[in-house]
């Protein structure tokens, strides 16, 4: 029915759409439901669509008009016969609450996760919501204060952890980044944008890889023009060389052509500011906006992310794979386009990386100052958001005895330590690339030649070492062995060939002059002999062009000496193609001479008879070889026969070639044998190379294991030293008579810094996270790159906060429940008399009470319930009781005023603390860093290039090195553990014990006041009163206090831009100074400025750190005050349980007693949750205890 039909009058009772209910279910065995059910079949009804234009039920004929498709959905369609009240209805089609949590029997039914915990527990918020819009809850104070309740239990998720991942340039970050998330995710690019742009990396549930890129604003962008074209031009106005990169006008210039390539630089030192933006409307657009990438995976996501990150010389190099001349032009257009990284202000990156599931943020900070100030104060932003540090620099370092306190520079230190991070909580040093080892380093560094597996590894490798001289020998003897009988071969072939054309010479009875075998001295070799031979030892891959003096193909003799096509056919003289291939079936892969194929092939050819089997075989001598073998000589002792000889006959011959055949074949066996070994060397040097590869790899391992044990060590040390000397600074200019550093101020052996040594790149190896990338070069176990414990790392520092933000919900959770039983419970027979006198003297408000409030039976064809606006109408119709002094009474005002007396304590007594822990600090500090600020100012600008010193001034100080917190560093040094010490104490602890009295007192006067039939039951309310004040007073202080960090924070950061502010004008006076001697006039007119001003700038420095600790006091009293008013109703919406009677109906008694029911259950389930939170944590401290010493450092 359509909601014009629900309107009429009831021909079609209300029903309020529910969009959230996903199924129908009963709440109660009603009569009407059960009718109902038995005689309805169970079937989807497809819902009515809305039509604005029909008339009302029983007013006429409705007409189909095309729906509304803004309109709300209609109510599920109910035939009228079936519909008793309105009541059945809304029973029909309200979500059983319990079905909206799991029950569990027992504890350990439960598999205690906190995230598991926090999840069932919003069901049961859920649970109590539903449960709770079908009864009267009375007054309009509970209404409203329940909301609350529900509505602040509801926003409660999953608490991250921020980690500030900080590391100098060239440190591997992004690399130790990309194989904790187990992909390519961080940009690795080489450009300045990869390492100066703060990239947020966080998780999410889907599968794809999405990025926010936000670029700077027109207002940021325009601030950063202005000091680039200020880099560019010397002081006199004339463009600077910027063919140096590194140079700050190469740097500056880089930056600009970048964005606005076509812009030459003669041009833009004559352009403003407007003019250079006014020139690309893309880019003028850009700024400010965020583009947002979705990929699908890591490869699309880096191409995707790389139109903005890569600069265009980067593009310029990725043509390779550029074929169509279209794509290369659009290419060209690209490339001569703008890049966008100079414009980058942050990168946001979301994955499903399993190390970030558990709440961890990783934050990759800039490496090195950036000159762009907007990114500056990203960075620094999260610097104080962060809630932990990572520290990565190169193991390498790591071996020096000062590493941690050089990496850590003293302001740096400083500032972790006022923040309240400088302690093993909350930093983490991770020493990258320890794959890159020098064993022989180590070994002599840390005393390594006696150890027994070290000892083992180096006798492995000396074995392979040994084995492989020894196997090498065996190859070069078989391969010369090899060369030697393949020359007597070619030798013998020479030699059979000539035989042979002697045979056939002297059967034609045709003359014939011998080379080879004539007698020694008698024989004058002729041209085609010495061509003859030539053509036996020439090479087949010099062409197919070979000298012979037989006749050509039409029978004429060639002219001697003169070159001709080889007429012997495929036959005689394989195609390349065929010999490879015949080479590649071949079991001998030594080759020996690329004359053998030819001379074979030759020597087939002059094969007269099938016979020789010899001649036939595939040719075992294909390929080349450097091989020497023993020489045969039955070719030269046929020779020496043949010259003894003084008659030559045909059987002579014959019976010749068939020695020399038979030479032949014997030589191609022994050739063969020499093959068959040096095949054998070849394998067994094969094997002895990836022996020796595998046990060098181990010893690399061992040697690099060792390093980072003994690095750990050297590291926690060190930060204990820095600790200390921080510690003993401050002592000393505290009490300089009676200090004495022997006496430490705190047990430093036992801040146990975590220390992880790891290699990226062989765990991207091991994992083939990387293609192409080779072997691991030092590990072989992933365990040994030290990523898997930095990845269970990850998760190790969000379990508190995990275990911390569950455990607290459920706590609510409980006192919330117990509430809400204890109302619906009700208090009993108590008299009317007793009820009233009770509310005359405890109520605060005397606000009308509506039926629009008492639950779904009563609501309004609009759909009004208990969470409907419950505080509409609630400040114009509430009255306040006064007494006879015209003040407000009641629990609320008593309890508002005593709270606002305690609040005003707690700011004064924070004020008080503030003055006396650093006001005589932050004196002492102003004095020491106004001291020490012209030996500061001379030593910095002395320490660097001139160019450098004036691209510092141009920036106000702050530029690769800050001076102004080098000016600063001798007061913070004076304030740094005072202030630590202050915002580590408990700051709130005398708030929170007044405030508790103060409830305490109000209930023991109630409970004093009650009649006797009450004071029991107002006993047994006031205890859970109070417990349920306790849970909302701790979850304020939270809350109060980390505002409090806040503050702290951020004040403690305000001294280097208050001296920035301070200077300003000494810094625009140095930049004025022109022409010849200009360096040395800046540099004078800075110092001057600096003297002049030095006092009362670091003076001033201490009254505004003073002045802004006050304020935040007197910013976290007025929260206190807040939160303290929300308390106070919520204690009497408690206590008034004691006078609000029983208004029920019988059916609304019977779904009161039901939704007890529900709340018990929830109770119970709390419970089981508590204690398997318990257990969880007693199995993680027992573990912990048995692997104390496996946990990382």
């Amino acid at each position: 029915m359509s909601l014009k039909e629900n309107q009429g009058p009831h021909n079609g009772p209300y029903i309020k759409p529910e969009p959230e209910e996903q199924r129908i279910a009963p709440l109660t065995q009603s009569s009407s439901w059960q009718a109902a059910q038995s005689q309805l079949p169970v079937t989807v009804v497809k819902p009515e669509p809305i039509d604005t234009t029909r008339l009302p039920a029983g007013s006429g004929p409705a007409t189909a008009l095309k729906p509304d498709p803004y309109a709300l959905p209609p109510a599920p369609q109910v035939p009228a016969a079936l519909v008793k009240t309105q009541e059945d209805i809304s029973k029909a089609l309200v979500i059983s609450p319990r079905s909206l949590y799991k029950v569990h029997a027992t504890v350990g039914d439960i598999q205690y996760t906190p995230e598991g915990a926090l999840e069932e527990g919003m069901n049961m918020v859920k649970a109590l919501k539903a449960s709770i819009k079908q009864i009267n809850l009375g007054s309009k104070m509970r209404q409203g204060v329940w909301q609350e309740e529900i509505k602040n239990l509801l926003s409660q998720g999953s608490p991250t952890t921020m980690i500030a991942v900080c590391g100098a340039t060239g440190a591997g970050k992004s690399s130790i980044l990309n194989a904790i998330l187990d992909d390519n995710i961080v940009p690795t690019s080489g450009m300045r944008a990869c390492t100066a742009v703060v990239t947020e990396i966080s998780y999410h549930t889907k599968k794809t890889i999405d990025g926010d890129v936000s670029f700077l604003t027109e207002q940021e962008w325009r601030d950063e023009l202005s000091v680039l074209l200020d880099d560019l031009v010397d002081e006199d106005g004339n463009l600077k060389r910027s063919t140096d990169l590194r140079s700050d006008a190469g740097v500056a210039w880089s930056k600009v052509h970048a964005v606005y390539p076509s812009i030459s630089q003669e041009q833009i030192i004559r352009m403003s500011i407007d003019q250079i933006i006014a020139r690309d409307q893309k880019i003028a657009k850009l700024l400010g906006t965020t583009k947002r990438i979705s990929s699908p995976d890591s490869k699309t996501f880096a191409k995707e992310i790389s139109k903005y990150i890569d600069s265009k010389d980067q593009k310029r190099g990725d043509k390779k794979d550029k074929k169509k001349d279209k794509d290369k032009k659009k290419d060209k257009e690209r490339d001569d386009g703008p890049a966008y990284w100079p414009l980058i202000r942050q990168v946001q990156v979301r994955c499903n990386s399993k190390a970030l599931s558990t709440g961890a943020i990783l934050v990759d900070l800039p490496g090195v100052a950036d000159a762009n100030a907007a990114r500056n104060n990203i960075a620094k932003d999260y610097m104080k958001k962060c809630d932990c540090v990572w520290i990565l620099a190169p193991i390498t370092r790591a071996v020096d005895d000062k590493t941690a306190r050089d990496l850590m520079g003293d302001a740096f230190k400083m500032q972790l330590m006022m923040d309240g991070n400088y302690d093993a909580n909350a930093i983490t040093f991770i020493a990258t690339k320890c794959d890159d080892i020098s064993c022989s380093e180590v070994v002599r560094a840390l005393n390594l030649d006696d150890d027994p597996e070290l000892e083992g590894y180096e006798d492995d490798i000396d074995q392979c070492k040994t084995g492989t001289v020894e196997w090498k020998q065996k190859k070069s003897e078989a391969e010369s062995a090899a060369n030697d009988v393949n020359e007597q071969l070619k030798h013998s072939r020479a030699i059979l060939q000539e035989l042979q054309e002697h045979l056939a010479a002297l059967e034609k009875g045709e003359p014939f002059e011998p080379m080879l075998t004539a007698k020694k001295g008698t024989g004058k070799p002729t041209a085609s002999r010495s061509s003859s031979k030539a053509d036996c030892d020439s090479d087949p891959a010099s062409g197919s062009e070979v000298e012979t003096d037989e006749e050509d193909a039409d029978g004429n003799e060639s002219p001697k000496g003169k070159k001709r096509k080889n007429k012997h056919g495929d036959k005689a003289r394989p195609s390349k193609k065929m010999r490879g291939s015949s080479m590649a079936r071949s079991d001998d892969r030594m080759a020996v001479d690329d004359d053998d194929d030819d001379e074979f092939a030759v020597e087939d050819e002059l094969v007269f008879s099938d016979s020789d089997e010899d001649m036939d075989k595939p040719d075992d001598d294909k390929g080349e070889s450097d091989s020497d073998s023993d020489s045969d000589s039955g070719s030269e002792k046929e020779s020496e026969k043949d010259e003894e000889e003084e008659e030559v006959t045909v059987e002579s011959l014959k019976a010749r070639i068939e020695e020399v055949k038979q030479a032949i074949k014997d030589g191609r066996v022994q050739l063969s044998e020499f093959r068959q070994q040096r095949k054998d060397a070849v394998d067994m040097l094969a094997t002895l190379k990836k022996k020796q590869n595998e046990a060098q790899r181990k010893k690399n391992a061992f040697c690099s294991l060792k390093r980072s044990e003994y690095s750990r060590d050297v590291l926690k040390e060190d930060f204990r030293t820095g600790l200390k000397d921080l510690d003993d600074a401050e002592q000393e200019q505290k009490n300089p008579d009676t200090f004495d550093p022997s006496v430490n101020i705190r047990d430093y052996s036992a801040i146990d810094l975590p220390v992880f040594t790891c290699s990226a790149r062989d765990y991207v190896r091991i994992k083939g996270q990387v293609r192409g990338d080779g072997d691991p070069t030092c590990f072989t176990k992933v365990d040994d790159t030290g990523i898997p414990a930095l990845q269970d790392w990850c998760h190790q520092l969000t379990i508190s906060s995990r275990s911390r933000a569950a455990r607290n919900f459920l706590t609510h959770l409980n006192t919330f429940a117990k509430a809400i039983r204890a109302f619906l419970q009700g208090i009993g027979e108590v008299t009317e008399e007793d009820r009233l006198a009770m509310k005359e003297q405890w109520e605060s408000d005397l606000a009308e009470e509506h039926d629009a409030w008492n639950g779904y039976a009563a609501s309004s064809d609009s759909g009004s319930h208990v969470y409907d606006d419950p505080w509409d109408g609630l400040h114009t119709m509430k009255q306040t009781k006064v007494g006879p002094d015209g003040k407000p009474v009641g629990i609320t005002p008593r309890l508002v005023e005593e709270f606002g007396d305690v609040v005003d304590n707690c700011v004064q007594e924070l004020q008080d603390r503030f003055k006396d822990g650093l006001e005589e600090r932050c004196q002492v500090g102003a004095s020491n860093a106004a001291a020490a600020a012209l030996d500061t100012s001379d030593t910095f600008a002395a320490s660097m290039h001139w160019a450098t010193y004036r691209a510092t001034l141009r920036r106000h100080g702050s530029w690769r090195q800050d001076l102004n917190v080098e000016l600063s560093n001798p007061f913070t040094r004076q304030i740094a553990s005072s202030w630590s010490k202050v915002f580590e104490s408990d700051l709130f602890s005398a708030f929170e014990i007044a405030t508790t009295e103060v409830v305490k007192r109000l209930l023991t006067d109630i409970e004093a006041t009650a009649a006797i039939g009450l004071k029991e039951r107002a006993k047994g309310q006031g205890e859970l009163c109070l417990e349920e004040a306790r849970v909302a007073l701790r979850k304020m202080l939270d809350v109060v206090s980390e505002a409090m960090n806040t503050q702290q924070k951020e004040i403690s950061r305000c001294l280097s831009p208050h001296v920035q502010s301070q200077l300003a004008d000494g810094y625009n006076r140095a930049m004025d100074e022109r022409g010849r001697g200009s360096v040395a006039r800046q540099k004078a007119v800075f110092h001057n400025h600096i003297a002049q001003v030095k006092n009362y700038v670091f003076t001033g420095a201490a009254d505004v750190i003073m002045g802004r600790l006050s304020s935040a006091a007197e910013a976290v009293g007025q929260a206190l005050n807040e939160s303290l008013e929300e308390l106070a109703r919520k204690i009497e919406v408690s206590i008034a349980v004691l006078w609000e009677g029983v208004r029920d109906d019988p059916e609304q008694a019977k779904t009161r007693a039901e939704v007890v029911e529900t709340v018990s259950e929830i109770l119970n389930q709390v419970e089981l949750w508590k204690g398997a939170e318990g257990m969880s944590r007693a199995l993680l401290a027992s573990t912990n205890d048995e692997d104390v010493e496996m946990v990382p450092a």
